[in-house]
Formats: C-alpha cells, sequence, structure tokens
C-alpha cells in the first residue's frame, strides 16, 4: 500500500472501558503511517471502526445499531466510486465475530483485541490488489500485539492510559472477559519504562497504568527477575518529569503487601483506589466465582487505609445475580455503609451468552432490581457527596487536563480522581496548580485557582 498516499479520514468510536481507549489510541497509531488522520464523524470516513466492549447490557444491539446508522453513509460513498472500510474490533467482535458478518453483509472486517497490530495487513488485503472482500481475524497472539506495536503513542494531553496487562484468568461467573481478551499475559518492564519514559518526553504528567487485572503484572524485569505491580511502580516512580501514577482495574485476591506498601512510600502514586467487590454477600460472591469475602475484601481495604489514611476508595457493584435475596442485598449495603466509598459504579444484572452465570436459575425480577439499584446508588450518591464536601475550604492539587465550553475555564483531577471545574487561564492546561476548592457535588468540583496568576510558573 502506497504511504505516500492523500490524506485519509478515520473515525473510531470508542466503547466501554479504559483499555479499550489505549487500544483506541495505538490503532490510530498504527493507521497514521498508512495516511490516516482521525476525525469526528463518520458520515464522510474512508474507514470507521467500532472498538466495542461486551461488558455491558445490550452490547450486541447497541453495536448494530450503530453499524446501522454508519451504513447508508458508506453506500453513498461507494455511489460516488469511493470506498469506506467499515470495521468492528474489540469484545463484541472477538465474541461474537461469525454473528457481525452473517447479519451486517456490509461490514469489511472484523478484528478481536489482541491482533489490531495486523491492521495494515488487513486493510492492504480489503483495499489493495490481493481484493480480499471480507476478514475476520480473532486470533489470541497477544505477545505478538506488543511486539509489533510503534512506538509512537499519540499525546493530546498530559494525561495518557499505558497497558501493562491483559486478559484475567480469574472466571467470574458473569464475567466474558477471559473469552474476550484471553488468559493473563504481562509485559516486559523495558518495555513499560520505555513507553513511559516516551510519553513523560512528549508532556504526559500523569500517567494510568492499565490491565483487565492490573495487579495480577508479572513482568520480566531487566535483573531477569518477575516483578508485581508494586516494584514497577516503584521504578516509575524515579521517572523525572512524571508527577501523577495511577493503575486500574484490579482484583482482591491479587493485592500484595509491595503494591499495598507503595502507597505510603511512592509520593507520584496517587492516594486512589479503584477495587471492584460486586456484592457484599458471601454466598453471591461465591455464585459469582469471585475467590473473595466480603471481609477478605474489608481487610484489605484497611491495610490501605493503614498506609495512606486518606487514600479515596471507589468500586463496582452487580445488583440482582441470580439468586440474589433481600438479606444478600442488605449485606452490600451493609458493606458499603462500612466502607464509605467517594465513588462506584453500580449495574443491574444481565446475562452475557458463553459465561457459566447466563444458565443460572432463579433470576430476581427486574423491578426488584430496579428497587435495589435506586436504594443503592442513592447511598453511593450520598457518600460520593459526603466525600466531595468535606473538601470545600481546602486547597488541592490540580492537574489540568482539558478545556471546557465556556471560555476562561478548565477541566483538572485531583490527586484524589476528583472532576474539577476551574476559573483559570489557557496556560495552566498541562500544568498543576493548587487550588481552593469553593463548591461540590456528587460527580464534580468547582473551585478557584488559589494564588494570583503573576505568581504561577510559567
Amino acid at each position: 500500500m502506497n504511504n505516500t498516499t492523500s490524506k485519509k479520514k478515520l473515525f473510531i468510536k470508542t466503547y466501554g472501558c479504559q483499555m479499550n481507549s489505549y487500544d483506541t489510541k495505538r490503532m490510530e497509531d498504527i493507521l497514521r503511517p498508512l495516511g490516516y488522520e482521525s476525525v469526528d464523524s463518520y458520515e464522510d470516513a474512508d474507514m470507521a471502526i467500532l472498538n466495542t466492549c461486551h461488558i455491558r447490557e445490550k452490547a450486541t444491539d447497541k453495536v448494530f445499531s450503530d453499524l446501522g446508522r454508519i451504513r447508508p453513509h458508506k453506500k453513498a460513498k461507494e455511489d460516488k466510486g469511493e470506498q469506506m472500510v467499515l470495521a468492528v474490533a474489540g469484545c463484541v467482535a472477538q465474541a461474537e465475530g461469525d454473528v457481525i458478518l452473517s447479519r451486517a453483509r456490509y461490514v469489511d472486517l472484523v478484528f478481536g483485541p489482541q491482533t489490531y497490530h495486523e491492521l495494515p495487513e488487513m486493510i492492504a488485503k480489503i483495499t489493495g490488489a490481493y481484493g480480499q472482500e471480507r476478514i475476520i481475524n480473532t486470533d489470541f497472539p497477544v505477545e505478538e500485539k506488543f511486539d509489533h506495536l510503534p512506538q509512537e503513542n499519540a499525546v493530546t494531553g498530559p494525561t495518557a492510559f499505558l497497558s501493562v496487562q491483559e486478559g484475567c484468568d480469574k472466571f467470574c461467573s458473569f464475567c466474558v472477559v477471559p473469552y474476550t481478551r484471553g488468559s493473563e499475559y504481562s509485559r516486559t518492564v523495558d518495555g513499560i519504562l520505555s513507553e513511559a519514559k516516551r510519553l513523560v518526553a512528549a508532556g504526559v504528567k500523569d500517567i494510568s497504568l492499565l490491565g483487565q487485572n492490573v495487579n495480577a503484572f508479572h513482568g520480566d524485569g531487566p535483573d531477569g527477575k518477575t516483578w508485581g505491580l508494586g516494584r514497577l511502580i516503584r521504578e516509575m516512580n524515579e521517572i523525572d518529569g512524571l508527577e501523577r501514577i495511577r493503575y486500574t482495574t484490579s482484583h482482591p485476591c491479587d493485592m500484595q503487601d509491595d503494591l499495598i506498601t507503595a502507597h505510603r512510600d511512592c509520593e507520584k502514586l496517587m492516594p486512589y483506589l479503584h477495587l471492584p467487590v460486586q456484592s457484599g454477600s458471601d454466598r453471591i460472591l461465591k455464585a459469582m466465582n469471585r475467590k473473595h469475602t466480603a471481609q477478605s475484601y474489608l481487610d484489605t481495604l484497611a491495610r490501605f487505609r493503614d498506609m495512606r489514611p486518606d487514600i479515596a476508595l471507589s468500586s463496582d457493584f452487580i445488583i440482582g445475580f441470580p439468586g440474589e435475596t433481600d438479606q444478600d442485598f442488605e449485606d452490600t449495603m451493609r458493606l458499603v455503609e462500612q466502607v464509605g466509598y467517594s465513588l462506584a459504579y453500580s449495574f443491574k444484572y444481565s446475562p452475557r451468552p458463553g459465561t457459566p452465570a447466563a444458565n443460572m436459575q432463579n433470576l430476581v425480577r427486574e423491578d426488584v432490581k430496579d428497587k435495589r439499584l435506586h436504594a443503592l446508588q442513592a447511598l453511593l450518591s450520598s457518600q460520593a457527596v459526603a466525600f466531595n464536601q468535606s473538601f470545600i475550604g481546602k486547597t488541592v492539587k490540580v492537574l489540568f487536563d482539558g478545556r471546557q465550553t465556556k471560555p476562561g475555564f478548565l477541566h483538572g483531577r485531583t490527586e484524589y480522581n476528583q472532576a474539577i471545574h476551574v476559573e483559570a487561564p489557557d496556560r495552566l492546561f498541562g500544568q498543576i496548580a493548587d487550588v481552593t476548592v469553593n463548591s461540590a457535588g456528587n460527580t464534580a468540583l468547582h473551585g478557584s485557582v488559589a494564588i494570583q496568576d503573576d505568581d504561577l510558573a510559567a
């Protein structure tokens, strides 16, 4: 394929998790040398990719709905003698690739999350001399993917995701990740550190380490030993220019002492932990195959709080899992009251085809799920408001990572991962500044720059 051809428009819609956001950035990196530039609309795109997620309810239906919206624009280009390559990527592609090609005959390319490094070859087969009409590629060459990714990771601001681990071996009964992302695989420490340093050199100050089960990281270190996530973070803590380190998402069963103590020892590791529990009922946790109990989860959180008393905690909850009784739900509410979360994500259970839970009996009625979810979310919301309002009048350090539509205002994040909106000069974008919190809700803070503009570092 001729890399010197005129620029082509690339549209990617990203669904779901932060890992998908990372994958989208890397697909843009891979396609840039082929002349593709990212655009915000699929209407006249030369290539449109739906980077899908299979976690949430009706994930496949949403993909087909979006495909239906794109289809007329693809046909319009074809009527003009032009081409739009339409692709479905990610976890829905991995799980249901054959279904997609069967139901949507106009889709050109279906590929899983471990094969996007092969995009140039796949595109050449569709658009070039090979003349292949449709491709499905859902292999699991996860090692090859990281070996063949380009070094560049396009930087568009002061924050970035960095994938260190993929896949999961836990096989929770409700989850499709082991089937769509494969078994656990960790990148080499050298590869991660090299990418982190390139990101920092490009202006990144805040790096979030990503993995489906990130604290199961076990990468080959430069000393010939296997490093855990705590050891990796300690090394990253020494990178000049890197100001903030975060990681997500973790599993309670993989919390090692070195990672917990890193929250005490590493000043750049932010005081925030996202640790999904899913339920406060031991009976439901066993049915979910979570391999931990409510008490062991609480004990883990206590260890983190011993190391970093101000740590902010967030979690995930599934409500209405098959067999969940009123008492099981009350156990979840009691756990939430014990912990006191700064943020949490909660959802009604919905079956995922191919998972063990999809065949379970004793389903919970939808109206019962709705009532329980409403009660849980009300409690979580009250905790989020209380946590955020505890910062009113205090000064926090904010990294400004976004510009708002209202002129003169910037968006930022605190050390505790709170969103905050601040009236601030544009030159503070990408910088860390002291901000006084003036007001707070359950989703964001509002504040003002705590020092005079003339005193701010350039």
